[in-house]
């Protein structure tokens, strides 16, 4: 064998070592968990043979506690940039199979690389998280490269989309990175989310409490809003990201990627007309209407599970892609409370960073009333959502579908806060509250006179609980019926694709967080 055979055959088997990650024995310990490897993950989520790694040999640089005698090439994460659809995307992935995924300040700076390079070259970080937290061994080197990741995440927020998938138990500072970011994808029975496990919980509070009831999939997608997506398995999750992305722009100076619609953009759907009910305080499913205006009926739900009284996800309308902001009449009567509002203000200000044009489809009964709301802060929080709507300067369509009570119709992208087009059906109640409560105010006198009561509750319900008094005051800008709906969003949005607004020059605003 000759010199040069024999370094390119040292180069293979370093290679070989290097994709081995921790050994065959802790990645089939991986598979029998039902979960997949860092490079078997990242094969899933691009595109085929597109996938380019960066920093195959490094190594960790730490010699206590005899690690200088334990070494794998790569040391736990896989790092590295490929395509989705044919556009750039930069991904790590951390490898369980070598000291649990933990981070050192070794592989912290692998992350990093990309992390960089991503805002130099203007492409979304996708990072797929599988790691039990700090390295233990180097201390606070580790600690420093968690925080380096942080503060990139922070820099890196509003001017660059960023992923993260949890994919197998990630324990405290490990969590805190997928926070920062703008969508967490979590997978049933394989991933955890918490700052303390179940044992120190134990040790300090003496709570017992499961890992999957602590920080499982479903606590964090129905109870804490912390995640915003779930999946079955690994690979159903990698194929829901290359969906999202292909709602998303690059970078903050790009416009999110049009696609070619066969659906006919002046579709009437007679159905429509049928869908709200002529009792104000009947629910009805606004998925439906939805479902029916949007190019294929495809919607990209986010946080199905959480806040169920607003919905809020991504679809395409005339093959432009919109976000959805929707009161959910079904659950709760659409009413806005604490976590609505803050579920509903965060995807306004990513659509606003990430220039998708909003679409709001509003029927609110107003804010939830009681002691739990009130203690909790509603007006700080429902503020959040009136803050996010009002700053937003993307293309901002409104379409009143019932009820448009109080301080709720302004909340929900009003006229009066910036919204371009406000639509309403003839079905649409705009008033300050519902005939019967503003009767009982206004003539708390008569309320004995039951007769008197009853009209003025009629007359009542024909001045005010119509479209047409703020159709005459211009705040509505066009009373549609409800077949046309597609049609009418879609021009909107096409005569408002040019929008140009820029709010006032300021380091930044103060949201009410």
């Amino acid at each position: 064998m000759s010199l040069l055979e024999d370094k390119y055959k040292q180069f293979e088997e370093k290679n070989k070592v290097a994709e081995l990650g921790g050994g065959q024995v802790r990645i089939d310990k991986q598979h029998a968990a039902g979960r997949k490897t860092a490079r078997e993950r990242i094969e899933l989520l691009l595109d085929p043979g597109s996938f380019v790694e960066l920093d195959k040999f490094v190594t960790h640089r730490s010699t206590d506690f005899g690690m200088d005698k334990t070494k794998f090439l790569g040391d736990g994460v896989v790092s590295g940039y490929g395509k989705i659809d044919g556009r750039l995307m930069y991904v790590f992935a951390q490898d369980f199979t070598v000291f649990g995924g933990s981070l050192s300040r070794a592989n912290a700076d692998k992350i990093i690389k990309v992390m960089d390079l991503a805002m130099k070259m203007g492409a979304p970080v996708i990072g797929l998280n599988d790691s039990g937290g700090a390295r233990i061994q180097e201390g606070v080197e580790s600690l420093a490269g968690y925080a380096d990741i942080f503060y990139r995440n922070v820099m890196s927020s509003g001017v660059i989309p960023q992923i993260s998938a949890v994919l197998g138990p990630c324990a405290g500072g490990a969590v805190y990175s997928p926070a920062i970011t703008d969508f967490i994808m979590m997978v049933k029975e394989n991933s955890y989310m918490f700052v303390t496990g179940p044992d120190v919980i134990k040790t300090v509070t003496h709570e017992e409490v499961t890992q999957e009831e602590l920080g499982g999939a479903m606590t964090h997608n129905s109870k804490s809003g912390v995640a915003h997506l779930t999946a079955d398995d690994d690979e159903q999750a990698m194929m829901m990201i290359r969906e999202l992305m292909s709602f998303l722009p690059s970078n903050n100076m790009e416009d999110p990627p049009m696609k070619v619609s066969s659906d006919d953009i002046n579709r009437i759907d007679k159905k429509l007309n049928e869908l709200i009910p002529a009792d104000p305080n009947k629910p009805y499913d606004m998925k439906e209407l939805i479902h029916a205006i949007i190019d294929e009926n495809h919607f990209f739900e986010i946080m199905p599970y959480y806040a169920e009284n607003i919905i809020i996800g991504f679809a395409r309308m005339g093959g432009r892609p919109v976000g959805i902001v929707a009161n959910q009449p079904a659950y709760l009567a659409g009413v806005l409370d604490i976590n609505a509002s803050t579920k509903a203000a965060r995807f306004v200000r990513f659509c606003d960073a990430f220039n998708i044009p909003l679409v709001t489809l509003e029927d609110v009964p107003g804010f939830l009333p009681g002691t739990a709301q009130e203690f909790g802060g509603i007006i700080k929080h429902g503020a959040k959502l009136l803050y996010a709507f009002a700053e937003a300067t993307v293309p901002k369509i409104t379409l009143i579908t019932r009820k448009a009570y109080g301080g709720a119709y302004d909340v929900m992208s009003s006229k009066h806060i910036g919204a371009d087009i406000n639509f309403a059906y003839p079905t649409a109640e705009i008033a300050v509250m519902g005939p019967a409560g503003a009767v009982n105010i206004i003539h708390r006198a008569k309320l004995a006179d039951q007769e008197f009561i009853a009209e003025a509750v009629e007359d009542y319900k024909n001045n005010f609980a119509s479209p047409y008094k703020a159709a005459q005051m211009g705040y509505i800008d066009e009373i549609i019926y409800p077949q046309d709906t597609r049609k009418k969003i879609i021009q909107a949005l096409e005569m408002t694709q040019n929008k140009s607004k820029n709010n006032p020059a300021k380091k930044h605003g103060n949201i009410p967080l």
